[in-house]
């Protein structure tokens, strides 16, 4: 890389960066303002440089993905268990009074990356029936509740096969 194609890069980083959330700030302005007038346009644009701009300290560099492909396939699994674990708690709720089993389960990370590990507590609440609660000082393990568990340990199980194991494909 020459170096001034690395100073023009790094004006552009200071002056725009996130150039994607960015632009994707300044569409949904523009989408919840209902108009594309000339005030409009220019307030969003001023409030999408703007907003990066001051936050950007507070945004550590996103890490580098390492398998798209996973990328993908963990999307489909997320959505799929997304739609059958609604289809189960509403069957808990709504269906005969059946014995709950809530559950608090420790769950052992062998993911590090912080990114990695904050997107799979956010799948885990995402999923109706659990909700990540903790995560240890050390950032070993997770705490977990789960609405039905009949089996703890398969869950721990499950959650590390189905979820944990992509994400270490992803990041690490």
């Amino acid at each position: 890389m020459t170096q001034s194609s690395t100073q023009s890069r790094t004006l552009r980083e200071r002056v725009l960066p996130r150039p994607v959330f960015t632009v994707v700030l300044w569409l949904t302005w523009l989408l919840a303002a209902g108009s594309v007038s000339v005030g409009s346009l220019l307030l969003g644009g001023l409030l999408a440089v703007a907003v990066p701009w001051l936050f950007r300290t507070f945004w550590p560099e996103a890490p580098a993905l390492q398998n798209l492909g996973a990328m993908i396939r963990y999307f489909w699994i997320v959505a799929f268990d997304i739609i059958v674990a609604n289809l189960i708690v509403a069957r808990l709720i709504v269906g005969p009074n059946k014995r709950l089993r809530p559950e608090w389960l420790e769950i052992p990370l062998d993911i590090e990356h912080p990114y990695a590990i904050s997107i799979l507590a956010s799948t885990i609440s995402l999923t109706p029936g659990t909700v990540s609660s903790n995560l240890s000082g050390d950032r070993k393990t997770l705490l977990v509740h789960s609405l039905d568990c009949p089996d703890p340990e398969a869950e721990i199980a499950r959650i590390k096969r189905r979820y944990e194991s992509p994400l270490e494909e992803m990041f690490e």
